[in-house]
């Protein structure tokens, strides 16, 4: 059974010395351990971002594709080898801007695979811009006399779409983050944990004081996840709506089949079809 060292790299990772990037790198690792994962059986895919260097901080199979790009790819993962464990990384920029459109059509589509969004509020990679989910009126880089815009709000959205397995975690409470992850990881479905992950440089708003006076558990309030109109509820109990409290943990958790189980086709993993691969080498002199 694989443990926390092997899913350990050598490289130190690039991150600002206390970004909440760091605690969900350790609770993705922590839940891989827990639900018995190893190393050649989990794939990694990121987009781009301070969140897009996940693949290189966790040792597994690994994906860096585009901005707002990774559900993509790991859609496909998933097709090609169902039996692989596939978590998806971005950010709230990464996820809820660019790739919005992927966000919505993958949850109604029930894959089974995993999405992790550092959402910090911000765009941190590019030094501070607003980002979907920044709070009206904050001043940032590209809004120095306050946001316009009102805030995406994602978990209301992901219950609307299909999602089965909606989480928020934050990264300042490692061992709750590790045990949403682990339990979307084991769902069988398309699980979403959004994780409120401060960025220490840019957003001098959203920190960890600022969550740890706000955040409650919903485990802690006897929340029901199979209601979805609970769910609904205590997912617009939103810090962007000016709540005083905002709740963390399982939202909602519903059983259904996924995508690739209605595939009969999938019965078998596509990769063990005895497909001969294609060769790419004219193409790649062509092209590189």
């Amino acid at each position: 059974m694989a443990t926390l060292e092997d899913f350990t790299v050598r490289e130190k990772p690039q991150w600002c010395p206390g970004c909440g990037d760091f605690a969900i790198n350790m609770a993705i690792k922590n839940a891989l351990v827990e639900i018995g994962a190893e190393p050649h059986n989990t794939v990694i895919v990121s987009g781009v971002g301070c969140s897009g260097k996940m693949p290189h901080y966790v040792r597994s199979y690994g994906f860096e594709s585009l901005h707002g790009r990774s559900l993509p790819p790991a859609s496909g993962i998933k097709l090609a080898n169902h039996e692989l464990n596939v978590i998806s990384v971005g950010g709230d920029g990464d996820g809820y801007g660019i790739g919005m459109g992927h966000f919505i059509h993958i949850m109604r589509r029930n894959y089974d695979l995993t999405y992790i969004v550092h959402d910090n509020q911000v765009y941190g990679l590019t030094t501070g811009q607003a980002a979907p989910t920044t709070q009206k009126g904050m001043r940032t880089k590209s809004t120095p006399y306050g946001n316009l815009e009102d805030p995406v709000h994602p978990l209301p959205i992901a219950l609307t779409m299909g999602a089965t397995y909606v989480a928020r975690g934050f990264a300042g409470d490692l061992k709750h983050l590790s045990a949403l992850i682990a339990g979307g990881i084991k769902h069988k479905g398309f699980a979403l944990i959004d994780v409120l992950q401060p960025c220490v440089t840019f957003n001098k708003l959203n920190t960890y004081q600022y969550w740890q006076q706000r955040c409650y558990k919903l485990e802690d309030k006897g929340h029901d996840a199979s209601d979805h109109a609970k769910a609904m509820e205590k997912a617009n109990e939103d810090w962007t709506s000016n709540y005083e409290k905002i709740p963390i943990g399982l939202f909602y958790k519903e059983n259904k089949p996924t995508y690739e189980s209605e595939l009969p086709q999938l019965k078998t993993p596509l990769l063990k079809h005895g497909i001969k691969p294609v060769g790419l080498e004219a193409a790649m002199d062509e092209f590189i």
